[in-house]
């Protein structure tokens, strides 16, 4: 054997070792790398850890806000406080079922039924099954934040209807560290990033306790959400759907002072949401809000809280001006809102998703079994 072909044969060697032991390895091994096990270990710790930490929140404007999230599981119970420590000074405090949301800078507090469960921080990405056909995931180069070693995972969308993700994963812990929402064409809209991120055995009540000096503050409590066949409401469908949408949830939500409740519909690709509201039109008094007020999930808690476009709470909701219907587009935090008029009802809907994935649900909006509805 030639000295050329002995050293060709040493570097061969190992490789063919590591094959070997690759091969041999069981399947759920091999799959710790994929980047769609390490967005479900995100999901599983942002539910079920106890963590408290401060983080800066940047808008689409470039507004930065700074909040301190506590986060606690104990016997199966959720607890949860998310707090401005700059700007609106609102804050959130949610008792497993219940979300008391604290509005000093709208002398409000707004308490309603929390039916989404998922934590305040949830509205990063859970997958399921179908995401695959509209999104490309996908394994960036590690680095390190706060000292951490960090897995990045990428999410693309494979069209122009859904925003992506960039998000900084903690290797030991699969808590995000950072996360951006991008665009179709990669460019930043929101980011979001841990300055200070803790993950104590135990969380006192007193990190529980909103901070909200409430003497003054008028107390409005949100009924739950009914089923839209006992409210005796039309059954309003979306004609037409952007490529993977599908209705995900039906219902009725009464809305502001509305003496009658609005049908609310809800649309998913498994990861983008868009709630629609079909309510009848009504004249409005100056500090009412628009279709989604009080209705949780709809829009990311944190941009509700960090009061970007005027959003109410949980909900995206925007202030009005008085008496004057509501149409046209209206940026909702890191999203978008379309509204429009549709013989004498008001039909809007909100998402956190591009503009064009809005109008086109709010423009395909008819009575299910009958004609569609002219927009005027």
């Amino acid at each position: 054997m030639t000295r050329a072909a002995q050293s060709r044969a040493n570097w061969l060697l190992p490789c063919a070792l590591v094959g070997a032991l690759l091969t041999a390895l069981p399947p759920g091994a091999r799959a710790a790398d994929d980047p769609r096990v390490w967005l479900e270990k995100m999901n599983k710790a942002l539910a079920t850890r106890n963590y408290d930490g401060t983080f800066f929140h940047i808008s689409s404007g470039g507004r930065v806000e700074t909040m301190r999230i506590v986060h606690r599981v104990r016997a199966g119970r959720v607890s949860e406080r998310l707090q401005s420590l700059d700007g609106s000074g609102r804050e959130f405090v949610r008792a497993n079922d219940e979300l008391t949301c604290y509005l000093p800078d709208q002398h409000t507090v707004l308490v309603e039924p929390r039916q989404d469960r998922g934590p305040f921080l949830g509205s990063l990405p859970q997958f399921d099954q179908s995401v695959g056909e509209f999104y490309r995931i996908e394994s960036l180069r590690t680095t390190h934040i706060l000292g951490r070693q960090t897995r990045v995972i990428a999410v693309f969308p494979k069209d122009q209807f859904r925003f992506g993700y960039r998000l900084w994963l903690d290797e030991k812990t699969a808590m995000p560290l950072k996360t951006e929402l991008c665009d179709q064409q990669g460019q930043v809209i929101e980011q979001l990033f841990f300055a200070r991120l803790d993950m104590p055995e135990n969380i006192p009540d007193s990190d529980l306790a909103p901070t909200v000096r409430t003497e003054g503050m008028r107390w409005v409590r949100q009924g739950p959400s009914i089923d839209s066949a006992s409210a005796d409401l039309a059954d309003y469908r979306a004609s037409q759907l952007p490529p993977g949408f599908r209705l995900t949830v039906k219902g009725a939500q009464t809305l502001g002072g509305a003496s009658a409740p609005a049908s609310h519909l809800v649309y998913s690709d498994g990861l983008a949401t868009v709630s629609v509201f079909v309510e009848e039109q009504r004249g409005r008094d100056v500090g009412t809000t628009a279709p989604g007020s009080g209705t949780p999930g709809i829009v990311n808690p944190v941009d509700a809280i960090a009061g970007v476009a005027n959003v109410a709470p949980s909900s995206g909701s925007i202030e009005l001006d008085a008496q004057a219907p509501v149409q046209g587009l209206a940026r909702v935090g890191s999203g978008f809102a379309f509204s429009t008029v549709v013989q004498g009802h008001q039909v809007t809907a909100v998402g956190e998703v591009p503009a064009q994935t809005v109008e086109f649900i709010a423009h395909s909006v008819k009575i299910y079994g009958g004609a569609e509805i002219p927009h005027r």
